[in-house]
């Protein structure tokens, strides 16, 4: 069985890899993710808790 984790990215990155660990687990593009991240109002918050307790990959 080869279970998916969430992790962030290493490789899709501009500052702690949130975004683009959430789009290769969900299968989306990280520039979606980074949009709704943006639009969202408290998305810059919610960034920077899941930066924290998100593990890297």
């Amino acid at each position: 069985m080869n279970q998916k984790k969430l992790r962030r990215s290493r490789h899709d990155r501009i500052f702690a890899g949130v975004c683009g660990g959430m789009a290769e687990y969900f299968g989306l593009s990280s520039t979606a993710i980074r949009l709704l991240y943006i639009l969202l109002p408290p998305g810059i918050f919610l960034y920077i808790i899941l930066a924290m307790i998100i593990p890297e990959e």
